[in-house]
């Protein structure tokens, strides 16, 4: 007879076991973890290390890699690979827990996360939902204006929240299946009718809204950290100006091409902009919270776009914004404890930005970028800017994140163009948005990407189609209208 275990006042204690599902969770792990391992040591042992690295410096190259596959991978959640990383790299990459942990106090990373608790207060009071719907009511007279009032809508808010998966499923998405269902468009049969050019429409268009913004997702302020460290600075002001008007540009194009691809039976679309009229007549006017945060909104604008005359750093606004809102009630501390992506993001967001500045620190980007820069000889500058374009552009195909797309490349390919005597903001800036774009090619290509998808109404067939010639418009309008904007900012 088995014996019995007793609790302290003496009741049995049943004896417990994983359930199959836990043990088939538990073996994944197990198998990706095993994988990021061999991955590691594959970097360490079986590549050649240069000559200018030190051996700590290698490891830490082997645990950066095995962080950049398991985002993709992901056995385990992204934040918690993260912290794995900040502990291997005081274990055997050489920093001090001091240094590894360096990248919490970065001013960026907590921009961020204000930007964040900002864009929960926007959700929350129900402000974001109205500029879209005014939107939506003002140029809903057609299934194209209806789209270009959901682009809009996401680009206004892109200005200051950095999440475009809280953007599109918590704002965008809501208003456009309503709209598809008021015409009688569902997934299936029906689905023609209206909804499939919305959703691939739409899905285009936050694609170009998250490129034109420093806070168009989360990971382009990481774009912004790894461009510094090549001595370029990018600021939300000169993000902004960067991308404004190829972005509307590509705005106003883009959603019209997806249309000759794939048309809409219904063309006007009257009861949108009802629908719109009727939804802000139930919210009724402006409430005190959203009167304090639309006030919050334009002044953290405001500040960050003029923090190049002001000199006031970009955090101080975010902090002061986020705080204000605390203070007066539109945002509870509840609030901001259980912003789980926001602190998720600090998590993973402050070891990457460490664990980069500390490779360039080891010297490995430099010597990537030696190595590249000998394939390509005597090539110039211009014909290695092009092909790194397309390259990191059609690399996304093997991307589920836009995030992990610009761990593995934008740093070495920046070091490679700096080398090779291209224009640093040219080079910092293209890379940085191209990688935004290419978002589009696929249904897994970002966050909000899966969650479009899912909603049934594009055949993957057609979301790829469509993804592969809007990334042909993409790049034809950013390399022309794009690059000459940028030479007349002085960029280049």
């Amino acid at each position: 007879m088995a014996a019995r275990r007793f609790g302290i006042i003496g009741s049995p204690v049943a004896e417990t076991s994983p359930s199959p599902k836990s043990a088939a969770i538990i073996a994944d792990r197990l198998r990706g973890l095993a994988l990021l391992a061999a991955v590691f040591f594959a970097i360490v042992y079986l590549v050649p290390k240069p000559a200018a690295v030190k051996p700590e410096g290698w490891r830490l190259f082997g645990v950066f890699i095995a962080t950049v596959v398991g985002s993709v991978t992901e056995p385990i959640p992204g934040g918690a690979l993260v912290m794995l990383a900040v502990v291997l790299a005081t274990a055997i990459g050489g920093l001090t827990p001091t240094a590894a942990l360096g990248g919490y106090a970065d001013p960026t990373v907590w921009l961020v996360l204000s930007a964040f608790f900002i864009s929960r207060a926007l959700i929350n009071t129900g402000l974001a939902r109205r500029i879209a719907l005014y939107f939506v009511g003002l140029f809903g007279r057609s299934s194209l204006g209806v789209t270009y009032a959901l682009c809009v809508s996401d680009a206004v808010l892109g200005s200051i929240i950095p999440s475009n998966g809280a953007r599109s499923g918590g704002v965008i998405l809501p208003i456009m299946r309503s709209i598809a269902e008021l015409y009688g468009s569902q997934p299936g049969v029906t689905a023609g009718l209206l909804g499939t050019f919305l959703y691939t429409s739409a899905y285009q268009g936050i694609c170009i809204s998250a490129a034109m913004f420093f806070t168009g997702q989360a990971s382009n302020s990481l774009a912004a950290q790894i461009a510094g460290t090549q001595g370029y600075v990018i600021t939300w002001s000169s993000w902004l100006a960067a991308g404004i008007v190829p972005g509307l540009v590509s705005l106003l194009v883009v959603p019209w091409v997806v249309m000759r691809l794939n048309p809409p039976v219904i063309r006007a679309t009257p009861k949108a902009r009802e629908f719109a009229t009727d939804e802000l007549t139930k919210m009724g006017p402006l409430s005190q919270a959203e009167w304090i945060l639309a006030g919050v909104f334009i002044a953290v604008c405001g500040l960050w776009v003029t923090s190049g005359v002001t000199k006031i750093d970009v955090v101080v606004p975010a902090l002061a914004g986020a705080v204000f809102l605390i203070l007066t009630g539109v945002l509870s501390w509840d609030d901001v404890i259980s912003e789980k992506s926001a602190w998720n993001l600090f998590i993973w967001y402050g070891g990457l930005v460490r664990l980069g500045k500390a490779l360039n620190d080891t010297g490995v980007t430099r010597a990537f970028a030696d190595w590249v820069v000998a394939l390509f000889g005597d090539a110039a500058w211009s014909i290695v800017f092009a092909g790194a374009l397309l390259i990191n552009y059609y690399a996304h195909y093997a991307f589920a994140s836009i995030t992990a797309h610009i761990l593995a490349m934008y740093a070495p390919f920046l070091a490679v163009l700096a080398l090779k005597g291209a224009p640093l903001g040219l080079a910092a800036y293209a890379l940085a948005i191209f990688t935004n774009l290419a978002a589009g090619l696929t249904h897994y290509g970002t966050t909000p990407s899966p969650m479009y998808y899912a909603h049934g109404y594009v055949p993957m067939s057609t979301w790829w189609r469509v993804g592969a010639v809007v990334s042909v418009v993409n790049i034809t309008i950013w390399s022309t209208v794009g690059f000459a904007w940028w030479k007349f900012l002085g960029f280049w």
